[in-house]
């Protein structure tokens, strides 16, 4: 077994302490990669929280990883001692359905053992997250991580920056395009980047003009202030696909109608509430709702080499493992540029 130290919740109200836990030894396809940073997704707060229910305690939250590898089993072919290598939002699934044929293993049919509060395969062993030291993972569900990339910057790349490539890729954003990105936050702000980067014409839309100049900054064409009407009204059917990245709640139909004919609002935010749809707003012009949850192995990995290729990493502000409580007070105040990412080698302090 594998010592680790982490740091974890023990209930939904209570504050992150040091935890000392056992990984798995290394299987022989299994990697052991020494974590050294971690990004600090939203998502995390919600499951610490239990604000989604079904959270698992004691959690150790945390699927944004890049680390370096310090052993590999014996038949590992993919990967050696002292790559550097990420870890996403799963570590394992059953490898043999129809969606894991197609490397769309976020979908698994089987069981998804997700990177934290989840279960590895036997469906009994609690998974443990990125808040850690170390972590063995089977090389089937390792990334690569280019020398090109600063390993901080990249390592929210695992979650936000997959979150957005995956349906920007999806539904063809490139020159030509008008697209939409709203709420700039941790995805939004990788939405702009990687939009911007594909040659589509972009705008952010947002409630907080204090984000204008950093939209424009981040390849942003137009900044639209959503809490005037008479600014949404200048973009009706302007857009042909919306990146919905905000977690608050908000008014669906309002977005709708920015769409053009057959344009497509794509929704990767979770907001705690559902949202209330008018028909009309959709039938109005053909237009459609879309849902995208991160990507697969295979198109996971894409992103990370195209964002080698073009320069793209998340923007983030590193802070030492015992200053997590602090950080997801910040988060929920929207006081981040715009992804914390924790340095594990403070963990030893």
């Amino acid at each position: 077994m594998i010592f680790t130290k982490g740091y974890a919740v023990k209930s939904p109200a209570s504050a992150f302490e040091p935890f000392d836990f056992s990984r798995r030894d290394i299987g022989p396809y299994d990697v052991h990669i020494q974590i050294l940073f971690c990004g600090i997704c939203h998502s995390d707060i919600h499951q610490a929280k239990d604000e989604w229910g079904g959270s698992i305690y004691p959690m150790v939250p945390g699927h944004e990883i890049v680390g370096k590898i310090v052993n590999v089993g014996n038949k590992v072919s993919k990967f050696k001692i002292d790559d550097i290598a990420g870890v996403g939002c799963f570590v394992d699934s059953c490898g043999n359905c129809h969606n894991c044929q197609q490397s769309e293993q976020q979908f698994c049919e089987g069981h998804l053992s997700l990177t934290y509060n989840g279960t590895e395969k036997d469906l009994k062993t609690p998974t443990y997250g990125g808040y850690s030291n170390h972590i063995v993972v089977n090389e089937n569900y390792v990334l690569r991580i280019s020398s090109k990339l600063t390993l901080a910057n990249t390592a929210p790349l695992l979650c936000a920056g997959i979150t957005t490539y995956s349906p920007l890729k999806r539904f063809h954003t490139g020159p030509g395009k008008r697209v939409g990105i709203v709420g700039l936050g941790g995805l939004g702000h990788m939405g702009v980047k990687l939009a911007s980067s594909m040659g589509a014409e972009v705008s952010l839309l947002s409630t907080s003009p204090s984000k204008e100049n950093d939209a424009k900054k981040l390849g942003a064409t137009h900044f639209i202030l959503t809490t005037n009407p008479q600014n949404l009204e200048k973009y009706t059917q302007y857009f042909d696909l919306l990146l919905v990245t905000i977690s608050a709640k908000y008014d669906i139909n309002q977005y709708l109608n920015l769409l053009r004919t057959k344009g497509t609002m794509v929704v990767v935010g979770v907001p705690e509430h559902e949202l209330s749809l008018k028909p009309f707003a959709l039938i109005g012009g053909n237009k459609q709702i879309a849902g995208s949850l991160i990507g697969g192995i295979s198109e996971t990995q894409e992103m990370l080499d195209y964002c080698a290729e073009k320069n793209i990493t998340s923007d983030v502000e590193i802070i030492p493992i015992q200053n997590i409580d602090l950080a997801y007070q910040r988060i929920l105040k929207s006081d981040i540029r715009y992804r914390f990412v924790i340095d594990l080698r403070s963990i030893e302090k």
